[in-house]
């Protein structure tokens, strides 16, 4: 995997639609993040796998009481499209718990990823994610578990993330002890856990990383701060890890994979928006990640803000919404005003030229979670699954 840019673990941003737009731009592997607070071990645990053949996927399902859906998708994936590129990145504080997950799940994934980065409260409080790090005798337990239980059984690499310790001989130090456990790869977000996204990453510590890494004969990729393509490549070179994971770029506009210049955040848009309408994607997360993509400052993004359903949506974007089978959300269709519609398109349209744009959160804390379309699956004989982006 020397020389790889792949697409980084996202709560929300790295659900199916935006992986495979990340693969079809260039994107080498697309990492599905699997932390938030319903979807940690215990979330894939029970889950039915079910070959869903209407929109050529497979989808791993969860009874549930109440509402009117019979099942919840708690993953999806397009093996046609993802198959030898997805690795599955498991939110874990047990063994135990993380052997029985990943057993799973582990015949339609290309490798096993642990968390032991994320310094989110939901995260952390439960032992998961940067509080690994302050545990790295159970962080071990846990890898090695894994790499002689699921990994070595099914051929799967295990693999970890991490964030930077303080002092730094202590990063050193950690990253010793897993090597020794088995895994292929060892991930560094270059920064500490009380850092966040705003301040820089911290690179110059990568070459010794990098050195130990290798010296076990396991790869080290770094993520923090990664732009594009052509800027992990020049990361790779100076620093001598073997890849570089994408992430708050990428889930603003996913073409930053390509090898020359990125795509209008408007095409971008219109291409997520056909995509996620394919693969029956949930609409709350249709709407965060395409809020991610626009603008906030154009007029779209008030208009995408406000949407109800994915029709709607389609309406404001212009483009065809063909849905795989009919939707229960889609039944009401609010109207957007045709005034309003025309003039964000006409200001849309000559913002695109240029590309790019500042990203504005706006509005209260959405509360969407949950990694799939609440839809039900129906067990079938396994198809021959056709490619989904094109």
């Amino acid at each position: 995997m020397a020389g790889k840019c792949v697409l980084a673990p996202m709560v929300r941003a790295g659900e199916l639609p935006t992986r495979l737009l990340a693969l079809k731009y260039g994107a080498d592997l697309g990492f599905l993040t699997f932390i938030g607070p319903e979807t940690v071990d215990k979330g894939i645990i029970g889950a039915q796998r079910v070959v869903n053949s209407k929109i050529n996927c497979i989808d791993f399902v969860k009874p549930q009481t109440g509402g009117q859906y019979d099942e919840k998708v708690i993953f999806r994936t397009c093996p046609t499209v993802e198959a030898g590129k997805l690795i599955f990145q498991l939110g874990t504080a047990s063994p135990e718990l993380a052997v029985e997950a990943a057993k799973i799940v582990v015949g339609d994934v290309a490798g096993i990823d642990v968390n032991s980065g994320c310094p989110r409260h939901f995260s952390v409080h439960s032992g998961m994610g940067a509080a690994l790090l302050r545990n790295p005798d159970r962080l071990v337990n846990i890898l090695t578990s894994l790499v002689t239980e699921v990994g070595v059984p099914n051929s799967v690499p295990i693999s970890v993330k991490i964030r930077l310790l303080e002092p730094h001989s202590d990063t050193i130090d950690l990253v010793q002890r897993l090597c020794t456990t088995g895994i292929s790869r060892v991930t560094v977000h270059c920064r500490t856990i009380p850092m966040r996204p705003r301040e820089p990453a911290i690179r110059d510590v990568l070459p010794e990383i990098a050195n130990v890494c290798h010296k076990a004969g396991i790869e080290c990729f770094a993520n923090g701060d990664v732009k594009s393509r052509a800027h992990a490549e020049e990361l790779i070179e100076r620093h001598g890890v073997d890849g570089c994971m994408i992430a708050r770029a990428a889930e603003t506009n996913p073409s930053v994979f390509l090898p020359g210049e990125k795509l209008p955040w408007l095409d971008v848009a219109k291409e997520y928006m056909r995509t996620a309408v394919k693969v029956d994607n949930h609409f709350p997360n249709i709407k965060f990640c395409l809020l991610q993509i626009i603008p906030g400052k154009t007029d779209l993004y008030p208009l995408i803000s406000r949407s109800k359903t994915a029709r709607q949506i389609c309406e404001i974007l212009e483009v065809p919404y063909e849905p795989p089978t009919p939707r229960a959300e889609e039944k009401v269709v609010e109207n957007v005003g045709s005034k309003a519609v025309q003039k964000a398109k006409s200001s849309s349209t000559v913002e695109a030229a240029g590309g790019g744009g500042s990203i504005k959160h706006r509005g209260k804390k959405r509360k969407e979670r949950g990694v799939g379309a609440h839809s039900k699956a129906v067990p079938e004989q396994e198809p021959q699954l056709g490619a989904i982006v094109t």
